[in-house]
């Protein structure tokens, strides 16, 4: 057991977002992005900017979820060194940093290789808050929330407008510390319209749980974020974010532009 409580953490960034009347701002980012060194630097300007969390990716070659802005990222920082451990490191050293809670974002088969269980213990020390498994069923998702459990660990599970009422009170009974909503269906990645969607799958989350809901998946403007803000507890921006430091000439460039892209989505999630 690891004196770690991850859950509390998001929760209370989502009281006082709800206080302020406004969305929870969880960027994305991959971890060893451009390098291990300077990865850090670049999470530490967009918490300046106005982000209240992070949602960190682990690098991980085969990236189901994940469309080709947010692969391209990967590979690259497993090319500049960034292993399944060293992620977890770079994830720890964002939340000691920033004093924000940090997700971390992986894949079933990693954490299978390393152990369940250690996988948890090690994170949970690092002071990571909560764990994304994106290729993990709630059928399965049992002995991965136990792990999580004992260690202070908050579990996220994915919800889509495609999801059923059964199956989304499944999840619900599964008590994640937030549910991940789709916003559009497929891979990560850009999108030039918001989702038109996003409103009915809220609806039919508030119909079952106040469970908080974070929409991601297609994100990409302060426009989008408004829109899934006015009617989520919290927004996800990936891909258009990694985008900006894969095509920066140098982390100069990728600190700046990440940080005003950052200031513009937190003005965007006030409702």
């Amino acid at each position: 057991m690891v004196d770690c409580d991850g859950r509390a953490a998001l929760e209370e960034i989502f009281r006082k977002a709800s206080q302020e009347n406004r969305a929870v701002l969880l960027p994305y980012l991959t971890a060893g992005l451009p390098d291990p060194i300077s990865s850090l630097e670049l999470f530490v300007a967009m918490a300046e900017a106005g982000a209240d969390g992070f949602e960190v990716g682990i690098p991980y070659s085969d990236p189901l979820m994940d469309g080709p802005t947010i692969h391209e990222a990967g590979l690259a920082a497993l090319r500049s060194g960034t292993s399944l451990g060293g992620g977890l490191e770079i994830a720890g050293a964002v939340a000691k940093e920033t004093g924000k809670p940090v997700i971390a974002m992986s894949y079933v088969n990693p954490v299978l290789r390393i152990g369940i269980e250690k996988f948890a213990t090690r994170s949970a020390e690092l002071g990571i808050s909560a764990v994304i498994l994106a290729d993990l069923p709630v059928d399965e998702s049992a002995p991965f929330q136990e792990a999580f459990d004992a260690a202070g660990l908050g579990t996220v599970l994915f919800v889509a407008p495609t999801t059923g009422m059964e199956r989304l009170r499944a999840v619900v009974q599964a008590e994640p510390v937030f549910l991940y909503g789709i916003a559009e269906v497929g891979v990560t990645g850009e999108r030039e319209e918001a989702s038109q969607r996003v409103g009915d799958l809220a609806a039919s989350v508030r119909s079952v749980t106040d469970i908080p809901l974070v929409l991601g998946v297609g994100i990409s403007t302060p426009d989008h974020a408004a829109r899934a803000a006015a009617v989520a507890d919290g927004v996800i921006v990936g891909s258009a974010l990694v985008r900006r430091v894969l095509d920066a000439p140098d982390v100069a460039s990728a600190t700046e532009s990440l940080s005003s892209a950052v200031s513009d989505l937190a003005k965007a999630v006030r409702v």
